[in-house]
């Protein structure tokens, strides 16, 4: 949420077309709102009021999503916010994992189970997400 620190629009060349800079590299780039979420996108609720967020992040429902992904620079691409959500039998919510492999919950037993995991499974084994999501699947969880 807070590339927006990163991300600079330097002109906005048409409706949905914006000349665009990556600060940390430096690079120039063009961005064009992703057509299926130029309604989203037209709502500026969200940046006013969150200035260090993305200028190109909009709320989708209960998600936040990125109007330019098709443009987007390298710096999102290769950032993985949430790659797991893990919810109990009856589908409460317990916490997400981000792209580095990190829970972030206050359920003391997901913790704990997540330490297993990591232990079964460390952050340098081949497909250590994929096994962690079956790990906690086979435990019960629900895994999206």
């Amino acid at each position: 949420m807070y590339l927006g620190d990163y991300i600079v629009i330097e002109q906005q060349t048409g409706p949905f077309e914006f000349a665009c800079e990556s600060v940390s590299t430096g690079t120039k780039f063009t961005a064009s709102v992703d057509e299926d979420k130029r309604e989203i996108f037209r709502d500026k609720s969200f940046p006013d009021s969150h200035p260090h967020a993305c200028r190109f992040l909009r709320p989708d429902g209960t998600l936040l999503r990125c109007t330019i992904h098709r443009d987007s620079p390298a710096q999102c691409k290769f950032y993985r916010c949430v790659v797991m959500r893990i919810a109990d039998r009856e589908g409460n919510d317990l916490g997400i994992v981000t792209g580095t492999l990190h829970l972030h919950s206050e359920d003391r037993g997901l913790h704990s189970v997540w330490e297993a995991a990591e232990k079964t499974f460390p952050e340098t084994a081949p497909d250590a997400e994929i096994r962690r999501r079956q790990y906690l699947t086979g435990l019960g969880y629900r895994v999206t």
